[in-house]
């Protein structure tokens, strides 16, 4: 049995085995290097999805706890300030950090409750048409707000433009 593939080893075209050998190697790496674009595509879109879900939650959480009482316009209202905010020069580039900026939203330095119940499936939902944008501003360039029964110094300075339920907003 072995010289019989010894005669067929020595008959075969070695350049022919060759050429195989290398289109093999590099349909395999091919292959690889597919693999791995679309590993890193997959990885890349489960990265932006889930950054997203984070900032429609800091997002809602900010509306719920700021809002939860009010209209749905006054929800919106807040959600937009938020909005504006991460896209003003000055503030941080991250819903979520715009929310937990030091000083920002008061109710982010006092221990809070979980959110729940209709009431959060509707900052929710106010949330995400405002993140992502499903109906038109109501408040272009509004930063700032405060509540009806507060008088912050700040508000002296700035162009108020409009009162939503219990809160005053300023460009």
């Amino acid at each position: 049995m072995g010289w019989r593939l010894r005669i067929l080893w020595y008959r075969l075209d070695k350049a022919a085995l060759a050429v195989a050998l290398v289109l093999g190697l590099v349909v395999g790496a091919l292959t690889a290097a597919a693999s791995a674009v679309f590993n890193q595509r997959d990885a890349q879109r489960l990265a932006a999805r889930e950054f997203h879900a984070r900032n429609v939650e800091c997002l809602a959480l900010n509306v719920y706890y700021e809002a939860r009482g009010e209209s749905l316009a006054g929800q919106y209202a807040v959600a937009e300030v938020t909005m504006n905010r991460k896209a003003s020069f000055g503030y941080p580039k991250t819903v979520c950090d715009v929310v937990y900026q030091k000083g920002a939203f008061s109710w982010t330095a006092e221990k809070v409750y979980a959110p729940g119940g209709s009431e959060w499936r509707r900052a929710v939902n106010v949330a995400e048409e405002v993140y992502y944008q499903r109906r038109p501003p109501a408040l272009p360039g509004v930063l700032h707000y405060h509540a009806t029964y507060t008088r912050p110094a700040w508000a002296k300075e700035r162009e108020r433009v409009a009162r939503i339920g219990r809160h005053v907003f300023y460009r």
